[in-house]
């Protein structure tokens, strides 16, 4: 199977602002959020991002801002650049981070890969490369445990090296970072090369589903949206129609109903972006074309008959005309019911411990914990873990479920007490 080429936007990120040069132009923004979702939601399969700070303090705002980058997107982030210990390390990936990147023109960072990769797994430390120099060593950082290499070529890189260093690393990753002037096409002249992994300069205005397409169109292999099953194999309405049925990818939460044509449905592939037919208008709309609030694809399926797909999809902003998150607000009917799904169990409970927080309540257990402090919740969390270690070794089942059911309560609690919610956890699990 041909190994595709990824896309990875970068930026420097320096005082806050992040730094972007291109065609040797310098570029800064000071809304470092808003321009990761814009590329995570545009097609980048990886970002970039390079610590350019030169203090202690501005590193550790930097640590936040990456933090606060992967709480909102899905998309890895691959980091580094001030990295003085194995501490250092550890709060890149702590805040989120999927790899983190050594520079190897510093000899202390070449002992520190090794420290690294037994650590936190070899996948997690990649071999910074500042010159092409330093490619002849590149066996040498593998075996310390570097799981890929990043060059960063100032100059242009001929496809002899290209092609040397693709044989030596198998994954290499290429990255032109914010202190490189040039554009993805300095990569294009060499499509054959297994392996290679190109990394487009941050543009605030670059598409990367458009960057996409156009390599595709060359003949180059990138992750893009392809379609499992011919559109002549769906089986459509009268108007020729097939209706999309539209959940949020994070919260399952059904968003609304519409209706795609070929050319809506090509374009949504094409793009990444919900395009759907309106029957009133008789014409082709982009989701949140007018208000913004666009649905960026992570998924299409199709049912068993063939005439129905379920789209999953990341809302921006609501989702009904009306400004409802979902069209579906409306309650005909209504029994009552017990929910089992696990997560929303979960959140319901600390739904209530958060209200118990903000809106104490005499004789509630729940306020006691609030009211002794930390050190109590901490000692009642210690207490039910051993709990449940006493209860597995009994060959009833129920105890064990039950003091679990403790345990998670009072981790709960700590989760409150702390302001962490489920969602920062499973995301943290994810990542995992």
């Amino acid at each position: 199977m041909e190994k595709v080429k990824k896309l990875i936007p970068s930026f420097g990120c320096r005082e806050g602002q992040a730094i972007i040069r291109d065609y040797g132009l310098e570029y800064y923004s000071n809304d470092i959020l808003t321009l990761a979702k814009y590329y995570s939601d545009n097609g980048a399969d990886s970002l970039f991002v390079h610590d350019l700070s030169q203090t202690d303090e501005d590193h550790e705002r930097t640590i936040g801002i990456i933090k606060e980058i992967s709480g909102e997107i899905d998309t890895p982030i691959i980091t580094g650049g001030r990295v003085k210990r194995l501490e250092d390390v550890k709060k890149y990936l702590y805040a989120g981070a999927e790899a983190v990147f050594l520079d190897v023109s510093i000899p202390e960072n070449v002992d520190l890969i090794k420290e690294a990769a037994d650590r936190f797994g070899t996948e997690k430390v990649y071999a910074y490369l500042p010159e092409i120099s330093y490619a002849d060593r590149i066996d040498e950082y593998a075996q310390l445990g570097a799981s890929k290499i990043i060059l960063d070529e100032k100059h242009s890189i001929g496809d002899r090296d290209l092609y040397r260093l693709s044989q030596v690393s198998q994954d290499l990753l290429l990255a032109c970072d914010d202190d490189v002037p040039g554009t993805i096409a300095s990569y294009l002249r060499v499509p054959s090369v297994e392996g290679v992994i190109l990394t487009v300069p941050g543009q605030e205005e670059g598409n990367c589903m458009n960057m996409k397409q156009e390599l595709k169109a060359r003949g180059i292999p990138v992750a893009t949206l392809e379609t499992a099953v011919d559109w002549s194999d769906f089986k459509l309405n009268s108007d020729g129609l097939i209706p999309v049925v539209v959940q949020d990818y994070r919260t399952m939460e059904v968003l609304m109903v519409a209706y795609m044509n070929q050319e809506a449905y090509e374009k949504t592939l094409q793009t990444g972006r919900m395009t759907y037919y309106s029957r009133s208008r008789c014409k082709l709309w982009v989701k949140g074309e007018t208000s913004g609030h666009f649905q960026y694809v992570k998924s299409l399926k199709l049912d068993c008959d063939n005439d129905t797909i379920l789209a999953m999809v990341a809302q921006v902003g609501p989702a009904c005309h009306t400004g409802a998150k979902s069209c579906f607000f409306q309650t005909l009917a209504e029994k009552e019911y017990r929910s089992s799904n696990p997560l929303k169990v979960f959140e319901d409970v600390y739904a209530v411990i958060q209200d118990r927080k903000l809106h104490p309540k005499e004789g509630s257990y729940t306020n006691y914990l609030f009211d002794k402090g930390i050190d109590k919740i901490l000692k009642k969390l210690g207490e039910e873990c051993t709990e449940i270690v006493i209860a597995a070794k009994n060959p009833n089942p129920e105890e064990v479920k039950y003091e679990i059911s403790d345990f998670l309560y009072h981790m709960m609690v700590l989760m409150a007490q702390r302001d962490i919610s489920w969602e920062e956890i499973t995301e943290e699990l994810a990542r995992r």
